[in-house]
């Protein structure tokens, strides 16, 4: 599964997109109210990701054993020092209410800690490249 994310920003806009496979959706952020680019960092959003990747992935690993989830509460934190240091601490909480006994929600939570995607991505630091750079002058 490829998916994609393209920004479009310029003065008082800012369009965020994502596609996965074929199916494509336009996310609300807003721009700076002052300045140029998006108000929320690429630091916020991974933090996001990695809250929404478990939340979502703890309903699919329930689903997979038949538990029924009551509810989900994801909270996550990372640490970053001057601009272009890596984060320095990510960690991540999770709150599950079933109706499965305490052993299986601490088991389901443990499994879909070990098989969430972006958690694992950024445990095992794949590079990134950039493929182009493209410069237009309006000079």
């Amino acid at each position: 599964m490829k998916i994609t994310a393209q920004v479009h920003n310029s003065p008082k806009s800012h369009k965020a997109i994502v596609t996965t496979g074929e199916e494509s959706q336009t996310l609300e952020i807003a721009a700076k109210r002052y300045g140029s680019g998006s108000s929320v960092s690429g630091g916020e959003l991974l933090v996001l990701a990695l809250a929404t990747c478990f939340c979502n992935d703890v309903y699919r690993e329930a689903q997979k054993r038949n538990i029924v989830l009551e509810s989900v509460e994801v909270s996550a934190e990372a640490e970053f020092g001057a601009p272009g240091e890596p984060a320095s601490l990510i960690r991540y909480k999770a709150k599950v209410e079933a109706r499965a006994s305490e052993e299986q929600i601490v088991d389901l939570i443990r499994h879909t800690d070990r098989v969430a995607e972006i958690q694992n991505t950024v445990r095992a630091a794949i590079p990134v490249a950039l493929e182009r750079a493209e410069a237009v002058s309006r000079i």
